[in-house]
């Protein structure tokens, strides 16, 4: 990395990102953002509570009237201004990214911030098509069309696995069809959301589009879901979180965006290539720590090729490099925090009471011992209803289970509350038909498994929620549909009014 810019000079006025100015909350406690890598302090900041939540919203609703009046190609230039700065700042925001989160400097140099660049670069875009029915004569005596208009203040929650990323689907599809935005970042991970922000205000947003406050979720969090002037929340995070900021956004009639946890299935058929697999669920399964909810979490391989597959896979697990993250060589960096460490521990840990932990399950110590490191791991010969099959681990821990019959692997690799994503890998196209019709996921890959893209969507099925992210179908989570309808006949006795008045 070149110039890296200083954290604490760079957030000395606060961690809130209120109509255009950074600000420090004013709850009353204080955080401390840890390197993961080595459990050194990054920035202690002062927490936002409600106060500091009103007055992003405040900020919002000032700010709403003119955005929404502003015309799409007027809203599109802004957003190709802002994939400009981000474009221009991009060492920054892959330090940042890195710094808060431990993951290796070549994630974040070449998926993450390129992935929010081209994101916001698609959004401009977007923003200049907002989709409907064509106007027509429907009833024979009307023209009828639709008008999508922007809904208002969105209050979103953004996790800490992807905080750049994740900020950047929860502002740009908002902003793009005209709305304002608070957007409460996860406390462990602000500054890369904060700098978005303020990226915003360097492309020329106007002050109060793009709001930031950084608090906890029960303090800040559920304020922002239930405030009266929030019309809107799109939340990403665990399904338990996700189940509360239902209940808050039922109880006020808000239009409510859910993207929730998953245990992607990886169902290799037996005549897939087993290397390309193997290669697969590596890396599919350890991209990020394996703190990811589209992460494959449960390999089912059909029994002839299952002994090869761990055995192939427990080599490449074991050759995955841990390290700094800032090191070009580090394959794997450290998970978010020692207690998330210790969490996805205690999963190996009880699974060896009815499982095999073929390779990993390990804290490492030497040099890596100060941070919340864990080694790859691979588990095999757990129960279908195990604990490490059914739940979700977000870790770098693979499960693997054998399967006869494609019946059989469809019906196993559905069986779990989740549906975010899966894979199927075959070189048999019926088999690969069969697999992304019956797959219950909203995201199913074939013979590949994590690549994401801005045009298509991303949202899920069953306890993984509903609603998408990314592409234009987001928009329908943030545009209010209107029909317009005019008449046509200039008759003042219309023929319909006969079912309310008088004769034909």
């Amino acid at each position: 990395m070149g110039n890296r810019f200083q954290v604490k000079d760079r957030f000395a006025d606060g961690a809130q990102y209120i109509d255009g100015q950074l600000r420090a909350g004013t709850w009353g406690q204080s955080h401390t953002v840890i390197d993961p890598a080595t459990g050194d302090e990054v920035l202690t900041y002062e927490l936002a509570g409600p106060a500091d939540v009103d007055a992003a919203v405040a900020a919002a609703k000032r700010a709403f009237p003119a955005w929404s009046a502003a015309t799409p190609g007027e809203r599109s230039d802004a957003l190709h201004r802002l994939a400009a700065v981000l474009a221009e700042q991009a060492e920054d925001f892959a330090y940042a990214e890195s710094l808060q989160c431990g993951k290796p400097i070549k994630l974040s140099t070449e998926f993450d911030v390129p992935g929010t660049i081209d994101n916001t670069a698609f959004f401009a875009g977007a923003a200049r098509h907002l989709q409907g029915q064509a106007a027509a004569e429907y009833s024979g005596d009307h023209t009828s069309y639709v008008r999508r208009e922007a809904i208002g203040v969105v209050g979103s929650i953004a996790p800490w696995n992807y905080p750049l990323q994740m900020a950047a689907w929860k502002i740009l599809p908002a902003i793009a069809a005209g709305n304002t935005i608070v957007l409460k970042p996860a406390e462990l991970t602000p500054l890369t959301s904060l700098m978005f922000a303020q990226a915003a205000k360097e492309a020329g947003l106007p002050d109060g589009v793009v709001n930031i406050v950084t608090g906890a979720g029960r303090d800040a969090g559920e304020h922002l879901v239930g405030h009266p002037d929030v019309v809107m929340t799109s939340f990403t995070g665990s399904t338990a979180v996700g189940k509360r900021v239902a209940e808050i956004a039922t109880a006020t009639v808000k239009r409510l965006h859910l993207e929730l946890g998953g245990k992607a299935p990886f169902l290799v058929f037996d005549d897939a290539d087993p290397e390309a697999a193997a290669q697969g669920a590596v890396a599919a399964s350890l991209i990020n720590s394996g703190q990811d909810c589209t992460a494959a979490t449960r390999a089912y391989v059909q029994r002839p090729l299952h002994d090869a597959f761990v055995a192939r896979v427990a080599e490449l697990m074991a050759g995955v490099r841990l390290g700094d993250p800032f090191a070009a060589t580090t394959d794997l960096g450290p998970l978010v925090s020692h207690a998330h460490r210790d969490r996805v521990a205690g999963f190996v840990d009880r699974a060896r009471g009815y499982a095999t932990v073929v390779t990993g399950g390990e804290i490492p110590g030497g040099d890596l011992a100060e941070g919340a490191y864990y080694r790859p791991t691979l588990i095999a010969g757990a129960a279908q209803d195990s604990e490490v099959v059914q739940s979700e681990i977000f870790g770098p821990v693979l499960v693997v289970l054998p399967f006869d019959t494609d019946d059989e692997g469809l019906a196993l690799a559905n069986d779990t509350p989740y549906g975010l994503a899966a894979s199927a890998w075959t070189r048999d196209l019926y088999r690969a038909n069969r697999a992304t019709r019956e797959l219950k996921a909203g995201c199913v890959w074939v013979n590949d498994h994590i690549p994401i893209i801005s045009e298509m969507p991303h949202g899920g099925y069953k306890a993984s929620g509903f609603g998408k992210d990314m592409s234009s179908y987001s928009f329908e989570e943030y545009t209010q549909v209107k029909h317009v309808m005019y008449d046509n006949t200039a008759v003042a006795a219309k023929d319909w009014h006969r079912t309310i008045f008088g004769d034909r």
